[in-house]
């Protein structure tokens, strides 16, 4: 009888230490998991709110964990989803200005297009209102990543462009234009060559805006271009500036992109990296670019 109990108490440890490893290691796996899905959607919890400007804000949503990291590779984004009052499910890419840098939050800048602002808008944006309307604590479903780069460090990234096979590319120095909220991508991967001591890329960035009130994360980049003068530097231009402007003003021309941004170089070690609205692009960046000699395998347009 006694056997029988000896054997039935190794038995039992065994078993328990059995459950105990696979607990620690079932445990050890979600926390490594990143929070984001490719293929499925999952919600997230607003945790913090800040206010940018008079059209902007800053939202904060946590994630699984305190240590658990985003799993966005830098240079591509997130989509966004909510049902709304009819039932009908909106959806919306954003590019955080976060990543896996910060573990346990994600944070977007987005500008909030309201109502009743602009003609050609009536209604405004549906996301940018309903995430206006969200209160700490809310939730809203999120999937990813998504995107077409993938910067990898030290210069080197892949563009993936429809139909096309995965192209690597090597940067000694970026080019960087941006409009409006298109400076979020922009900010990921500057973020991402600042933060690493031995990434050696310059960054130029070129910032275009209506109105001065409309420059979104303003202090920081100018933080940047501050600590940092030989690796970043950052020029604005404006619709509509102040008297007292010190920067350029109107559409990005030809002039402002010698003025401002490297130019072409014989290895395409200097890569162009676009994002603002289509017009922008269109009209004001590419041909331009072109112009000054810039071919499609020096240019990115996220």
């Amino acid at each position: 009888m006694l056997e029988n109990f000896d054997a039935f108490s190794v038995f039992s440890a065994v078993v328990f230490v059995l459950i105990t490893v696979g607990l620690f290691a079932t445990l050890g796996k979600k926390k490594d998991e990143p929070a984001m899905s490719a293929t499925e959607f999952k919600p997230f919890r607003l945790s913090r709110i800040e206010s940018v400007s008079h059209n902007t804000k800053k939202f904060t949503f946590s994630l699984a964990t305190p240590e658990t990291r985003l799993g966005l590779p830098v240079g591509q984004h997130i989509t966004l989803r909510f049902v709304d009052k009819d039932g009908k499910g909106v959806q919306r890419s954003y590019t955080p200005i976060t990543g896996d840098e910060t573990p346990g939050e994600v944070t977007f800048c987005i500008k909030v297009y309201r109502a009743g602002v602009h003609p050609k808008f009536p209604e405004g944006g549906k996301m940018s209102q309903h995430l206006d309307s969200l209160k700490v604590g809310d939730e809203i479903d999120m999937r990813g990543p998504k995107g077409h780069m993938d910067y990898k460090g030290m210069g080197s990234f892949t563009v993936k462009l429809m139909r096309k096979p995965l192209e690597t590319r090597k940067a000694k120095q970026f080019g960087m234009i941006a409009g409006g909220t298109g400076i979020t991508p922009m900010l990921q991967v500057i973020h991402a060559i600042i933060r690493n001591p031995d990434d050696t890329c310059s960054i130029s960035l070129l910032y275009a805006n209506q109105t001065e009130d409309d420059i979104l994360v303003r202090e920081e980049l100018e933080s940047l271009a501050k600590e940092y003068p030989d690796r970043f530097k950052l020029h604005y231009t404006l619709d509509n500036p102040p008297k007292d402007w010190k920067y350029s003003q109107g559409f990005i021309d030809k002039k402002m992109i010698l003025a401002h941004l490297p130019g072409p170089s014989p290895d395409k070690s200097t890569q162009i990296l676009m994002c603002g609205p289509p017009p922008m692009i269109k009209f004001a960046c590419l041909p331009n670019l072109k112009e000054i000699g810039f071919v499609e395998s020096e240019m990115f347009t996220f």
